[in-house]
């Protein structure tokens, strides 16, 4: 694997609170360490992540592209699936990519998904779309100076597993019924019998109330909230934060949905530490690696921020 850095120092553990921890290290130093890898292989429940996107344009937070995005990401797969439970999944978002210089989309983030797959031996669980309302209208050049292409707001996010039974509960990620859907109930009939796509619709398991509906793998969450510790954090210590934070409601979701209480789920590419922070807020054990320093320290802002600002000054970053 080539390194994104002449100089890679020791992974090392920066936080630590009942049920959770820190580590400032690249994701694949800290996987291939004989102490971790005795005390976790095997012992994760949960890989929730959004690794580094094969973006165009070269992020402070580090990201390839072309063969090595492809070769990078495929690395993972091995050692992600190590350190599954037999019943454990890995959720991973990828955003899209566009070709340089062309109106057209990339084909590199089906490759590396594939590539994921193979070499980890994993099933694809589910396919779900992420969608950002109030994501920029980008590719710029294409959406809002040409005007020749939609803006580009929605990500893949891919649920893998090494069996095709995980562990899974959507009972436990319901949403509440919709207005329409309360009249129904309350009516207590409904037009059933067969549909032209060749569905036959129950009118008795139809109308069967249950606690909430059941979700679809379209997935909808802005990421402009500003009354988040971290986000209250970067603004009074003028930190600038992670320019790819995920919605706390992404990973409240799937946390809920394919874990339980106590259970462990680790982020290998943590960045403000969204993942860490609902999964303490939901009473689970986590892990998050984060290889840049200044990010490692903010995303313990979630949990200190005493603690925090103490790390930035050590990492000189404020």
């Amino acid at each position: 694997m080539e390194n994104p850095e002449p100089l890679r120092k020791k992974p090392k553990r920066i936080f630590r609170i009942k049920g959770g921890s820190v580590i400032l290290g690249h994701c694949e130093d800290v996987l291939l360490d004989p102490k971790f890898r005795k005390k976790y292989l095997g012992k994760i429940q949960l890989i929730f992540t959004s690794p580094p996107f094969p973006l165009n344009l070269k992020k402070k937070y580090g990201n390839f592209q072309g063969k090595t995005y492809l070769k990078w990401l495929r690395t993972f797969g091995p050692l992600f699936a190590e350190y599954l439970k037999p019943n454990g999944s890995v959720v991973m978002e990828i955003g899209n990519a566009w070709e340089k210089g062309s109106p057209t989309q990339s084909i590199l983030p089906y490759q590396a998904l594939l590539g994921f797959l193979q070499a980890g031996k994993f099933k694809l669980c589910q396919e779900i779309t992420y969608y950002n309302p109030a994501k920029l209208p980008t590719p710029a050049q294409w959406v809002t100076i040409e005007r020749i292409r939609l803006k580009d707001a929605t990500s893949k996010v891919w649920w893998m597993a090494k069996t095709d039974r995980p562990k899974a509960s959507n009972r436990r990620v319901l949403k509440p019924y919709s207005d329409a859907m309360l009249k129904l109930l309350k009516r207590g009939s409904y037009n059933s019998g067969r549909r032209p796509s060749e569905h036959q619709i129950s009118e008795k398991g139809f109308l069967k109330k249950h606690k909430g509906a059941i979700p679809s793998n379209l997935f909808e969450a802005a990421n402009t909230g500003t009354r988040s510790l971290y986000q209250r954090f970067c603004r009074e210590h003028k930190f600038e934060p992670h320019p790819a934070r995920m919605p706390e409601k992404l990973a409240e979701f799937f946390i809920r949905f394919l874990t339980t209480k106590n259970d462990l789920v680790l982020d290998p590419f943590s960045g403000s530490n969204t993942t860490g922070a609902a999964a303490n807020k939901l009473g689970r054990k986590w892990i998050a690696i984060e290889a840049l320093p200044n990010y490692a320290a903010g995303g313990v802002s979630n949990f200190d921020e005493i603690k925090a600002k103490k790390l930035l000054k050590k990492f000189k970053v404020v």
